[in-house]
């Protein structure tokens, strides 16, 4: 679990599966019970391949440098950038670039797939 308090979030760094191991995201998304969880499932090269089951929001923050991307399995996802909202449903994706501000939420209980840069701090600076 994330160490810093800051944030009422559930942030899991350590790489959960290996390369030739099958993955269980349906089992692993629909056995969580916290309002905003976030693992990292594995690592593809130098990315880290996230799962996230949220709802409510996130808090404003960026990511200086790297690339950040999302994929909707389930729910509704809003990702506020400063000029608009952009909404996601089930299978749609969305990268937001390296250093815009942004905030994501989710009004209902929402499973995303993200993909970032390794050792990249869920919480943004």
């Amino acid at each position: 679990m994330s160490e810093d308090r800051r944030f009422p979030y559930v942030n899991r760094m350590n790489v959960q599966f290996r390369s030739l191991e099958l993955i269980p995201e349906k089992q692993l998304s629909d056995g969580c019970t916290y309002p905003w969880f976030n693992q990292t499932l594995c690592e593809v090269n130098d990315t880290w391949i996230r799962l996230g089951v949220c709802q409510g929001e996130y808090h404003w923050h960026v990511h200086d440098d790297t690339d950040e991307f999302f994929y909707v399995v389930e729910g509704k996802w809003l990702i506020d950038l400063d000029d608009r909202t952009v909404e996601l449903g089930p299978r749609e994706a969305f990268v937001v670039p390296k250093g815009v501000r942004h905030r994501p939420r989710a009004p209902v209980r929402t499973v995303v797939l993200m993909a970032e840069r390794k050792g990249v701090v869920p919480t943004g600076t």
